[in-house]
């Protein structure tokens, strides 16, 4: 009888042992994959903000040009907010589930990687 408590014993350790050993490693996995994804997203935010102030400077080219060829400067600004707005508009009404399933995707991708 007091083999099979040592045996029963000595399992209830393993397997005690084994619970600990696999959360470690989950938490190790869920650490690396967070480490991931956030290490990806940092340049890619950093070339966003580049598009960004790009497209900023470029919009407010265009304003100013259209402003000089419609005759009032506030016409270019009128007709980039409007080009904008109509933009906008468009992708909520029309593709808005593709937006959101493109931004799923992309960050289920690299969790799952």
């Amino acid at each position: 009888m007091e083999d099979n408590s040592n045996l029963l014993e000595s399992l209830l350790d393993k397997a005690k042992e084994y619970g600990i050993t696999s959360f470690e490693l989950a938490k190790l996995r869920a650490i690396e994959k967070t480490t991931d994804v956030a290490s990806s997203l940092v340049p890619t935010s950093i070339v966003l903000i580049l598009v960004i102030t790009c497209l900023l400077f470029l919009n407010l080219g265009v304003a100013l040009w259209l402003g000089e060829v419609l005759g009032k400067q506030f016409y270019g600004f009128f007709v980039v907010a409007g080009f904008y707005l109509v933009l906008g508009l468009v992708l909520h009404y029309f593709l808005n589930d593709w937006v959101k399933r493109i931004g799923g995707d992309y960050f289920v991708r690299h969790i799952l990687k």
